[in-house]
């Protein structure tokens, strides 16, 4: 008597074929679902610009000092472009510097230099004003104008060299006649002392 051999029929093979696609479906899904819940969530991050930034204005540069240097320098009568807050001793460095024969203690090296200003260096060879003692006597030559005389008529006078004698000539160009003996007093390189022993000889009239 033959035994038959147990068999799936069609309808049991489909019902297993069905299990394991579901099971794998759900293996899928499992690892899809705890790949999403692994990430981190995502953060969305507003950058703002920048502000823009003002410009600075630029600073306007002020305008050089016109000096002008006679006297006893290397370069005299030499027109220099010196920068604000400059002093006598800088313009005198800009001319060249000194002569041998410059006479620098009548000379304030540490004054501050102005717009248009005009520096007199006068020389050892000039007769100061310590050496002026002189007074006029009934003999004495005519006063001498200063607002109209010309050079060699200023270097008459005592204590002026060709450098004061020019400086007083610059002053009088620039300022106009002079109006009294003691505004001579303002030309550089004249002192009170000097103005004293000149008073003798001039006069503005």
């Amino acid at each position: 008597m033959n035994s038959e051999q147990p068999s799936f029929s069609n309808t049991q093979r489909d019902w297993v074929s069905l299990v394991v696609i579901v099971i794998a479906a759900l293996i899928v899904l499992g690892a899809v679902v705890y790949t999403q819940l692994d990430e981190p969530p995502s953060t969305t991050v507003n950058v703002l610009p920048f502000p823009p930034t003002a410009t600075p204005l630029p600073t306007s540069t002020p305008p050089p000092l016109e000096i002008y240097v006679v006297g006893a320098v290397q370069t005299p009568e030499a027109r220099l472009s010196l920068p604000i807050g400059s002093r006598v001793e800088d313009a005198i460095a800009a001319a060249g510097g000194v002569t041998d024969d410059a006479d620098l203690t009548r000379v304030n090296l540490a004054e501050l230099l102005r717009d248009g200003q005009m520096i007199v260096v006068p020389s050892k060879s000039e007769i100061t004003s310590d050496e002026v003692l002189a007074q006029p006597t009934a003999n004495a030559p005519l006063l001498i104008n200063i607002n109209t005389a010309t050079l060699d008529e200023l270097e008459t006078l005592p204590g002026v060299g060709p450098s004061l004698a020019q400086a007083i000539i610059e002053y009088r160009e620039t300022n106009g006649p002079f109006t009294s003996i003691d505004e001579l007093d303002n030309v550089s390189g004249i002192g009170e002392r000097t103005l004293e022993n000149l008073r003798p000889y001039i006069t503005v009239d």
